[in-house]
């Protein structure tokens, strides 16, 4: 079974998604934030997730960031709706530096990091879920 990960943000929202032996992550898809509940619902009708790990939206100082709320809301809200496929939260923090430095290292051109905001969310739902695979080990 797969893990899926979320960056949630308020616009769009980066999946990650494992492989079934959940031994890689990898970006999935980025989503408009307003069309994810039935994304996650259709995926999961595909394909076998064990459990989905959502960024938990802090400050470096360790206060919540001004999305918490929102990421608290769709929380619960797929808690009520699906109790069979377990959300928890995972610390996010750095992410989108990360994200944005993995673009830079790999060679993305300026425009394209630019233009394609999303890739971004992607990348970031990735390092999120590689780093919640490290914290198993």
């Amino acid at each position: 079974m797969r893990i899926l990960s979320i960056d949630y943000g308020k616009k769009r929202t980066g999946l990650a998604v494992t492989d079934p032996l959940q031994i890689i992550a990898g970006g999935l898809a980025t989503v408009a934030t307003s069309e994810l509940f039935a994304f996650i619902e259709g995926y999961i009708q595909k394909e076998q997730v064990e459990r989905i790990v959502i960024g938990k939206p802090m400050q470096p100082n360790g206060q919540p960031s001004e999305n918490l709320a929102r990421v608290e809301n769709f929380f619960n809200r797929w808690r009520k709706a699906h109790p069979e496929i377990p959300i928890e939260y995972y610390d996010e923090r750095f992410t989108s530096v990360l994200a944005h430095r993995a673009m830079i290292d790999g060679g993305v051109k300026k425009k394209v990091r630019k233009e394609n905001k999303g890739l971004v969310d992607e990348i970031s739902a990735t390092i999120i879920l590689q780093d919640f695979l490290q914290s198993r080990k």
